[in-house]
């Protein structure tokens, strides 16, 4: 949720982190997120969990990757 509404934002995404623990936004807010990007129309609740868990993954791996990491790769990358 934290990346989408940000994204949403049009926020510079490569100097951001996940906090983990933080709550931000409603439940109302999140889902209606969740709703908007998942690119299903009208999808199931698994559709949702699958959505939100790939990209719970993506966003992690991304965030462990030292090539996605503004600081080592300098401006080579920017937006990537």
């Amino acid at each position: 949720f934290q990346y989408l509404k940000r994204f949403d934002q049009g926020c510079d995404l490569d100097r951001f982190c996940y906090e983990a623990l933080s709550v931000e936004g409603s439940p109302v807010a999140c889902l209606q997120l969740f709703l908007l990007h998942c690119g299903v129309v009208d999808p199931s609740w698994a559709e949702l969990r699958n959505f939100t868990w790939f990209l719970n993954i993506q966003l992690r791996d991304c965030e462990a990757s030292v090539f996605c990491n503004p600081d080592f790769v300098q401006d080579t990358l920017n937006g990537f």
